[in-house]
């Protein structure tokens, strides 16, 4: 059984029309970016933890 099986699948969104948005807006959307992306690191050393966990209790 493989673990990434049970996570749920998602869809690809598209790229956001950044040629509509001022300067401001654009560095507001940078910071949003950033944000999204240090969410995304923290979940996936978060299942990792979780992975290593299970890998040590099945070998053992």
């Amino acid at each position: 059984m493989n673990l990434d099986d049970w996570d749920p699948k998602t869809v690809k969104q598209k790229a956001k029309d950044l040629e509509p948005l001022g300067l401001e807006e654009l560095a507001d959307y940078i910071i949003e970016l950033e944000a999204e992306i240090e969410r995304t690191r923290h979940e996936i050393a978060r299942k990792e933890k979780h992975r290593k966990g299970l890998d040590g209790l099945f070998r053992s």
